[in-house]
């Protein structure tokens, strides 16, 4: 799934190759990504983009005044195309859920692979119209987000780190790689529950988060939209890399499933040694 640090090089991608470009037309494809219809995708042709954000993993087009968003999901992504194929979609079990043409021939087609289809298209006047987005909790790349801004955030938290990492609700934008990416900078569990945290757990919670993002989105800026799932993968320490030797002490990358996610950890690092069972299971290997 495309999280922070990849939506946000998409933007950028987006923001030096759609702003200031006369959109044609939006065509929808897969009627099942849409969830909104009024106003209608028609309104977008003959509009100007004007600016691109992002709001949390949402990708937002803004087509003077109206917001064209957009949540990859697990399996969504966006391509890029100088010139767009002469042939206009056709509707039908393929990949192809939204595509959109500049005036110049340009354009994008929004994609999502496989059976399992949650990539979802929003088009509204107001960003704060789309559910997701309304019920962000802040982002942790943004310049007021400090050590003491998280600390507030975990207070009176029960859960354990990994899930409380993922709540969109309480920080946007981090999903299930980075969150894994980041407990392992921070020599921390992924069950540790949140409660039991020490003020010098939280400071270095932070730093590992504040860290592994603005690395990950470094490595990305500039990069071509085709390219950043390559890059993602690449920069990954441990999370997607069961089995392998852990890039810090060497220890053997292990796994937790779930029913429909795993995470990854290095015992060594983030343990004590203990090695965690699949939950399915029980908590712990004894």
């Amino acid at each position: 799934m495309p999280e922070l640090p990849e939506v946000e090089a998409l933007r950028d991608f987006l923001s030096d190759h759609l702003v200031g470009q006369e959109i044609a037309g939006a065509q929808p494809v897969a009627i099942s990504a849409l969830k909104t219809y009024d106003p209608p995708y028609t309104e977008l042709a003959g509009r100007s983009v004007t600016g691109v954000a992002r709001h949390g993993k949402f990708l937002d087009i803004d087509a003077e005044g109206l917001h064209l968003c957009v949540h990859l999901a697990r399996a969504g992504w966006l391509r890029w195309h100088d010139t767009l194929p002469a042939a206009p979609p056709k509707p039908g079990k393929g990949p192809l859920a939204l595509r959109v043409t500049l005036a110049g021939g340009a354009g994008f087609d929004l994609t999502e692979a496989g059976s399992r289809k949650s990539l979802a298209v929003y088009l509204v006047r107001d960003p704060a119209e789309v559910p997701g987005i309304a019920r962000l909790g802040p982002d942790p790349l943004a310049p007021g987000f400090g050590r003491d801004e998280l600390a507030a955030l975990l207070a009176g938290e029960r859960r354990r780190l990994k899930g409380a990492l993922r709540d969109q609700c309480l920080i946007a934008g981090i999903g299930n790689a980075y969150s894994d990416e980041i407990l392992h900078v921070a020599r921390m569990s992924p069950f540790k529950p949140v409660a039991h945290m020490t003020d010098e757990e939280i400071t270095a919670l932070y730093e590992a988060m504040r860290t592994t993002l603005t690395e990950a989105v470094e490595r990305s800026r500039g990069l071509a939209a085709g390219r950043l799932k390559a890059e993602k993968k690449s920069g990954l320490r441990v999370h997607g890399r069961t089995g392998e030797p852990c890039p810090v002490c060497g220890d053997t990358v292990r796994e937790v499933s779930f029913a429909d996610s795993s995470l990854q950890y290095c015992a060594t690092c983030q343990t004590d040694g203990k090695i965690l069972a699949d939950r399915r299971t029980s908590k712990f290997l004894k």
